[in-house]
């Protein structure tokens, strides 16, 4: 069970390595959802996403010798990124596996933290077959993107800088892919402010947390199709059984409707974000009405964009 004392421990352990973030607001956006709305802008993280509070807490929770032999994962980008980072800093070597299909500005930015990259085919097999081999190899150790208690915990606490920034949030709102985030944002609230309530936004062409969150089982999406490369991967037991009983619901939103959120954040705020980090603000647009008048915190994931893509998220 990841306690309140094992967030707060993993938060003094990571701060020499991370930024506190900034909280942002914008009157247009909050006009238009009737709602206050406090963006943690995690694109402004290290290594460009939230992902390097759980990976640099999964390193820093080894023994020298188990650090002396590397670190490995797989990953489709930011965790990747969080790994390569981890392992840079604390002077050992970094596996990386990523699907062939990965973004470019991700792939190069492991590669220039100093991590060796290991392309596999664009499935779960596929990832998990070329990580095993590699541990099998080098000894390295894995740390799994989001089944793993240190990532989790990692993860809490960026929800714990936000109520500490914003005392008076009533709802945060977190994407949700293989539930890393989202579950450890949960804890995090359930233990810092028990009133807060969390939802998560997934998108329709991803839609397996949504599915997992109803029957209670891991589920896989109906169909995989969408701009949020982010947000592919499924819900392990694990994080389902926190986000069952943590988290109130999950919204699903439509690809248009997360073009539309990106256009908003990218012309109204000014700040570059990732299709998946703009998912939570479109569940809560599409689903104004639920949400009016309330003071909403929105975790924006990362900010890692192939530029080349811009032309196929605005072309419409």
């Amino acid at each position: 069970m990841i306690t309140k004392a094992a967030i707060e421990k993993a938060h003094e352990k990571i701060k020499p390595f991370i930024h506190h973030t900034p909280v942002l607001t914008n009157s247009s956006i909050n006009e238009m959802v009737g709602a206050e709305l406090f963006f943690k802008c995690e694109n402004f993280q290290k290594i460009g996403a939230f992902k390097i509070r759980g990976g640099m807490n999964a390193a820093l929770s080894l023994s020298p010798e188990q650090i002396a032999k590397g670190l490995a994962t797989h990953s489709s980008g930011n965790h990747a990124q969080a790994i390569a980072f981890a392992s840079k800093t604390l002077g050992t070597k970094a596996f990386i596996v990523m699907p062939e299909n990965s973004p470019a500005v991700k792939v190069n930015a492991v590669k220039g933290y100093g991590a060796q990259v290991i392309f596999c085919a664009p499935n779960q097999p596929a990832r998990e077959e070329a990580l095993n081999k590699i541990v099998a190899e080098t000894g390295a150790e894995f740390i799994h993107p989001y089944d793993d208690d240190r990532v989790i915990t990692g993860q809490a606490t960026c929800v714990k800088e936000l109520i500490t920034t914003v005392p008076t949030i009533e709802i945060v709102f977190t994407p949700v892919g293989g539930g890393g985030l989202l579950s450890g944002t949960a804890l995090g609230a359930h233990y810092f402010k028990p009133t807060i309530q969390v939802y998560a936004g997934e998108p329709e062409g991803a839609a397996d947390a949504i599915l997992s969150f109803k029957s209670g089982k891991v589920e896989k999406a109906p169909y995989v199709n969408t701009i949020a490369d982010g947000l592919l991967t499924t819900l392990s037991e694990r994080t389902l059984s926190i986000i069952r009983e943590y988290v109130t619901d999950i919204f699903l939103v439509s690809e248009a409707e997360i073009k539309a959120a990106l256009r908003l954040v990218y012309e109204r705020m000014k700040i570059v974000v990732e299709p998946s980090c703009v998912v939570p603000l479109a569940a809560v647009i599409k689903y104004k009405e639920l949400f009016k008048g309330k003071k909403i915190g929105i975790i924006l994931t990362g900010g890692n964009v192939d530029l080349k893509k811009f032309a196929d998220w605005f072309n419409d």
